[in-house]
């Protein structure tokens, strides 16, 4: 009897990503930070290619509805039935372009993060046309190099939460949010964003 049971204990279940992220007591999801958010993204955009579509929605929604049971041995799947007429709810609420998958912008509408950092994703934002995009990208990329470079991103987002309801970020979470924004958008990892990874 004695093997059986240390036999058990050598298989480890895996573990529910969500479950850190949700209180312990109101089993609710917590206020997230950006850097919160962006381990989420990660974790559930395995291929990195900007979507959390098939196999990796299904396991972001598994994840989530399971990660409401406090009990280790109660997050098993959620019957297939159920788990498809889920899917398709959730899709039909937060997919708004009806593509089948989850952008960035979506999942910062499904998630609790801080407000400062959802008004980066807002679809209500000042960028009307491709003109608007220009003018605001020659606006922040003051030294024309055709990068907006760390600092020039930092005072992006820093003019885009004070024109809002007149916020204002800390120092600490204007470097936390331009960190969370390369860490999206900068594809080839040099610390900057170019025009053509923000036109993707």
């Amino acid at each position: 009897m004695a093997t059986n049971v240390s036999k058990h204990k050598c298989v480890r279940k895996k573990e529910n990503f969500l479950q850190q992220f949700r209180d312990e007591q109101s089993r609710e999801l917590k206020q997230l930070t950006a850097t919160q958010f962006m381990e989420i993204w990660s974790h559930y955009d395995v291929d990195g290619n900007g979507y959390i579509e098939g196999n990796e929605l299904d396991n972001l929604l598994q994840e989530l509805a399971s990660s409401v049971n406090i009990s280790d041995l109660s997050s098993e799947l959620v019957p297939e039935n159920v788990f498809r007429e889920l899917k398709e709810c959730f899709l039909d609420a937060y997919d708004d372009n009806a593509d089948g998958r989850i952008e960035i912008g979506e999942l910062a509408e499904i998630l609790p993060t801080e407000e400062n950092f959802l008004l980066l994703f807002r679809k209500d934002n000042p960028l009307e046309s491709s003109v608007d995009f220009m003018r605001v990208w020659k606006q922040f990329d003051k030294d024309c190099s055709g990068y907006i470079e760390a600092d020039e991103l930092k005072l992006f987002i820093k003019t885009l939460i004070s024109a809002r309801k007149g916020n204002n970020a800390s120092e600490e979470k204007l470097i936390e949010y331009t960190d969370s924004i390369l860490q999206i958008f900068d594809t080839n990892r040099d610390g900057k964003l170019q025009f053509t990874e923000m036109t993707k």
